[in-house]
């Protein structure tokens, strides 16, 4: 038995397990693209955007736990200080999953400024972590932020297409 969900005036399934594993691992390897110049300083952190999503989507699925392991496995793969991307990537799970009924409310493109302020808490977080190691502040770290909200729509146009596909080819 399938349970429906009510989203944006379409009824969708719930996300399988594999598909947001699935997800999480090619932002991973996203991230884990050789960035270079300009490039990687507007590179938008895919991870951050799509544990976001996912935190937003289905808070019984993705929680601060999952948001933590993901952070540490992020933390391996960008060779950054071991716990960095866990804590604030944990962060921005509990900022998420406290508005996540609020943000629902809105349409997708009025979602882009509150997950703007949720992904720069997540900046916020990186910058302090940084600041406390080398006693200096790189401002240019949050361009990145700002490239993050906006590749957010793209997301969850996709994702919300790939999941209506997948209710279409289901047999019930």
């Amino acid at each position: 038995m399938y349970y429906l969900t009510y989203t944006k005036a379409t009824l969708q399934r719930p996300a399988s397990n594999f598909l947001i594993v699935l997800t999480l691992l090619l932002a991973l390897l996203f991230n884990a693209l050789p960035w270079q110049g300009v490039g990687l300083i507007l590179r938008p952190d895919a991870v951050a955007v799509v544990l976001l999503y996912w935190c937003l989507q289905k808070p019984g699925h993705i929680g601060i736990g999952i948001a933590w392991m993901v952070g540490i496995f992020s933390d391996v793969a960008d060779a950054t200080v071991f716990g960095q991307h866990a804590l604030a990537y944990s962060v921005m799970a509990f900022s998420s999953m406290m508005l996540h009924r609020r943000l629902q409310m809105f349409h997708l493109y009025q979602q882009i400024p509150q997950v703007f302020g949720m992904l720069t808490l997540t900046y916020v977080v990186y910058a302090l972590i940084d600041w406390q190691l080398n006693h200096t502040m790189v401002w240019w770290y949050f361009l990145g932020c700002i490239t993050s909200a906006f590749s957010w729509l793209l997301l969850s146009i996709v994702l919300q297409i790939v999941q209506q596909l997948r209710e279409d080819h289901d047999p019930l």
